[in-house]
């Protein structure tokens, strides 16, 4: 069976709309398997998105983003000072 990749307002669409179904009185293990997701699934996505709305999930995911770009522009300039330091110390 294929796998459905949800994006980040999705989720947080399906965890809202379990707190929903479980508010109404469905038990858990239901309302999560009415959404289509496993409870591992659930669990796991409540850990990381739970509590947020769908513009701060969108700014998380920005700030994630650049924080991958900048570590990879540090890490780049990082080891070309080495490099220098190595060529500078004649050692090459």
């Amino acid at each position: 069976m294929a796998r459905k990749r949800y994006k980040a307002e999705e989720i947080v669409a399906k965890l809202r709309q379990v707190d929903v179904l479980s508010s109404q009185g469905m038990p858990m293990a239901d309302a999560i398997r009415q959404i289509g997701v496993s409870e591992v699934t659930y669990y796991r996505w409540r850990q990381e998105y739970g509590g947020l709305k769908s513009n701060q999930v969108k700014r998380l995911k920005e700030l994630e983003t650049e924080n991958a770009r900048l570590r990879k522009a540090v890490s780049d300039l990082t080891l070309d000072k080495l490099i220098l330091q190595e060529a500078a110390r004649g050692n090459y």
